[in-house]
């Protein structure tokens, strides 16, 4: 008989430059962090309980309960995540901080009886969370504790419609190459609506290129502007203000 799948949503979590903190900074970090995604979750209507959870030492990864709208996973988790986060770290010393990356998907996972959950979303997952862009995107924005990824498809299924708290204005496409994934996704940095990454950013900031002038305008008041062309034996001689004389014979000078 087949192994039969299910449709989940897929959270995942991983602390920022989490190594060389030391052992009792980073369990402090550990607790930090578990705390406000418990209460984030609970705040979100998401039954933390009912969750299935693999935790990956400096970060976590969680299959929600079947059935779970997608969008709570966004609005209100990861805000009620970064309220959090940002309280947290105002009272935390350098190497208690908590600033995280999180990364979203869904599709079709295999949950065994006791709970450990298997599928391609997963590797998936996994590289959007690693993902160049979103570490990128988490290091532009130091005042934040969070930064986003989304799947393609969560990002169709969930983003794009735009439902109540969550802004698609705030998304910023980029593409992610990590291993042997490559694919779309999105970013998000909450209060961050100018997060755009930069080579976006260097497109429009450049300035629009004028009309060209046609070969035979007159140049603008203090610019010299000459094209010189000559075949055969012949001599040009061109003056400043754009005068040419062209003689045609035997020697030069």
């Amino acid at each position: 008989m087949a192994e039969e799948c299910e449709y989940r949503a897929l959270f995942a979590v991983d602390v920022e430059r989490s190594a060389g903190r030391g052992s009792p900074a980073f369990l402090r970090v550990r607790e930090a962090l578990f705390a406000a995604l418990r209460e984030s979750f609970r705040r979100s209507g998401i039954d933390w309980d009912g969750c299935l959870c693999d935790d990956l030492g400096d970060g976590l990864r969680v299959t929600a309960p079947a059935g779970l709208p997608k969008a709570r996973l966004i609005h209100p988790l990861v805000h009620e995540l970064e309220a959090r986060l940002r309280a947290h770290n105002e009272l935390a010393g350098p190497l208690t901080r908590v600033r995280v990356r999180v990364a979203l998907h869904a599709g079709e996972v295999h949950v065994s009886p006791d709970g450990r959950v298997t599928g391609r979303p997963l590797e998936v997952l996994a590289r959007l969370l690693d993902s160049a862009p979103l570490r990128r995107a988490l290091a532009r924005a130091p005042e934040s504790a969070t930064a986003l990824v989304v799947s393609q498809h969560f990002h169709e299924e969930t983003v794009c419609p735009g439902r109540p708290g969550i802004d698609p204005a705030s998304f910023h496409a980029t593409p992610v190459t990590e291993k042997e994934y490559t694919g779309s996704a999105w970013l998000h940095v909450p209060g961050r609506r100018d997060l755009v990454p930069a080579p976006a950013a260097a497109r429009r900031a450049r300035p629009a290129e004028g009309p060209r002038p046609a070969p035979d305008d007159r140049p603008a008041a203090g610019r010299v502007t000459m094209k010189n062309r000559a075949s055969g034996d012949a001599v040009v001689n061109a003056l400043q203000n754009g005068t040419q004389y062209v003689r045609v014979g035997g020697g030069g000078e």
